[in-house]
């Protein structure tokens, strides 16, 4: 018998995040998948230099798996139609997701998460990820969506 294909998909709170969400749900109910969204989170760099730390009750683990849950509740709702697992993985987001794609069908990412320049068509992380991604990989691309079985791309 053979393993139910996984889709990890990246989110980061994003609106392009959460279309890769909701495209990696859609694909996975079309081939009879199971979906693991995954967040990254590291401190910011600026917190110890200088004598300076974190403020206090500041936690980023806690804050993207509230970010992360928040995501998942908001696309998927009550009843996703398809297994959906959740981690909160510590690291950079890049990094993160590469460890969580082996031995997946298929990487799911938005186009540009949180970070970076706006009018850039691939964010950092995207781009890092189509270089290096261990298996095949889908980025969306935000204010877009297409799914399984669409002709073709359709502007929202």
């Amino acid at each position: 018998m053979s393993a139910i294909p996984r889709i990890v998909v990246g989110v980061d709170g994003s609106p392009a995040s959460e279309q890769a969400l909701q495209w990696a749900l859609d694909y996975a109910r079309a081939i009879g998948g199971s979906v693991h969204a995954i967040t990254a989170w590291e401190y910011p760099a600026f917190y110890g230099w200088g004598g300076a730390g974190a403020p206090e009750g500041f936690n980023p683990e806690d804050l993207a798996g509230q970010t992360l849950a928040e995501s998942v509740a908001k696309v998927a709702g009550d009843a996703p139609g398809v297994p959906v697992n959740q981690s909160v993985m510590p690291g950079n987001a890049a990094g993160a997701l590469l460890q969580a794609a082996h031995g997946a069908a298929l990487l799911v990412v938005g186009s540009r998460g949180l970070g970076g320049f706006s009018g850039v068509l691939l964010g950092s992380v995207s781009r890092h990820l189509t270089e290096h991604a261990p298996c095949p990989i889908v980025v969306v691309r935000e204010g877009q969506v297409a799914f399984p079985g669409e002709e073709q791309w359709q502007e929202q």
